[in-house]
């Protein structure tokens, strides 16, 4: 191969993962204004890309949710990566309140539509897995022994889940503040 030619498909394959990029950027934005599942025309059109690229770049919808995963994932990740400053556990459990209800707020409207589709997408299972033993995971490792163990422990783990978030936020209607009042009120209980 030449390297013209290398470079051209270099080129193609840079043209294509933008395009990848803002497909899975327009169908974020779509998602988070409500579209739980948006056309292909609808998401070609925010993208500024035309139909049949969604559909070249894309085979099925597990490779969309993938693409947003990623962006999601990229989004949160400095959340996740910054160490919890409290001297107590109990000071630090306060700090996992704050930095999931910001990040459930984020993930909201995304997570709930890709709930919506995970009942027929393996990536979609998996991911939920995976980000409820996170957030277990997480919650264990800010508990003491004695508390991070039983009881006690399950129910933290339900209080603190993103569903939770979910619920005080959609079904009962409460702001962004008054649920993190909620959160902290079931921590401390």
């Amino acid at each position: 191969m030449t390297r013209a030619a290398a470079e051209q498909i270099d080129g193609r394959r840079q043209r294509a993962d933008v395009s990848r990029r803002r497909i899975a950027l327009a169908m974020l934005d779509l998602v988070r204004e409500g579209e739980v599942e948006p056309s292909a025309d609808l998401v070609a059109e925010r993208a500024g890309v035309g139909r049949r690229t969604v559909f070249r770049l894309f085979a099925d919808m597990e490779g969309v949710f993938c693409e947003m995963h990623a962006v999601m994932v990229e989004r949160l990740t400095p959340e996740f990566s910054v160490p919890l400053e409290g001297t107590t556990w109990r000071e630090r459990l306060d700090e996992v309140v704050a930095r999931r209800a910001r990040m459930f707020d984020q993930m909201l409207p995304i997570k709930s539509a890709s709930d919506a589709h995970r009942y027929r997408s393996k990536f979609l299972q998996t991911e939920h897995r995976k980000l409820t033993r996170m957030q277990r995971d997480s919650l264990c490792r800010v508990l003491p022994a004695n508390v991070a163990d039983g009881e006690a422990f399950e129910a933290l783990d339900l209080a603190l889940s993103f569903e939770a978030w979910r619920r005080l936020r959609q079904e009962q209607g409460l702001s962004a503040k008054q649920a993190v009042a909620v959160l902290r009120h079931a921590t401390r209980a």
